[in-house]
C-alpha cells in the first residue's frame, strides 16, 4: 500500500507541477505562505526524512534549487523511497508511522500546489482519482491523462 501511495503522490504532484505558467514557481500568496518552489522543496525534504528511516543521511535539510532541479530531486527521492520500501523494512518507525507522518504530509502539500495552480489562472482539470491510471512502482514524471472532468 505504501508503494501505491508513492505512485499516487507522483501522479498528483505531476499534475500540479508539469508545464506551469512561468510565474507559478515563485508565485507568492503572502501572509507567510510558501511559494510553489518552497512547497516542492519542502515535500522533497519530507520524503527525504521518510527515506532516512531506510538509509542514513547526514542531514535531511538541503538548499533550495531551481524549479527544474527541485522537480528532479522530488522524483529522485520518490524513486529511492519506493525502492527502499520494496526491498526492506524501515528502522525505528512502523510503516503506519510513515503513512501518518511524512507521506500524508507530502499529499497535503501537493494539494497546496494544486490550489496555487488555480490561483495563477492555470487550474488542473478535475479528475475522478478512483479511476486514475496509478500503478505501484510508477513514481516518475509521466504526464497523467485526466478522465473527463466532473
Amino acid at each position: 500500500m505504501l508503494r501505491h501511495l508513492l505512485a499516487s503522490i507522483a501522479y498528483r504532484a505531476t499534475k500540479a507541477i508539469k508545464n506551469p505558467p512561468k510565474t507559478y514557481p515563485t508565485f507568492h500568496l503572502g501572509k507567510g505562505a510558501k511559494t510553489p518552489l518552497g512547497i516542492l522543496h519542502h515535500i522533497t525534504g519530507v520524503l527525504t526524512y521518510a527515506h532516512s528511516f531506510f538509509e542514513h543521511y547526514d542531514t535531511t535539510h538541503f538548499k533550495v534549487k531551481s524549479w527544474d532541479a527541485e522537480i528532479d530531486e522530488f522524483y529522485s527521492i520518490l524513486s529511492k523511497l519506493d525502492k527502499s520500501i520494496r526491498e526492506k523494512n524501515p528502522n525505528e518507525v512502523t510503516e503506519e508511522q510513515l503513512l501518518q507522518g511524512p507521506l500524508s504530509d507530502a499529499m497535503t502539500h501537493i494539494g497546496q500546489l494544486s490550489m496555487l495552480r488555480r490561483m495563477v489562472d492555470s487550474p488542473i482539470p478535475s479528475e475522478n482519482f478512483i479511476f486514475a491510471d496509478i500503478r505501484k512502482g510508477e513514481v516518475g514524471p509521466r504526464q497523467p491523462d485526466p478522465i473527463a472532468p466532473d
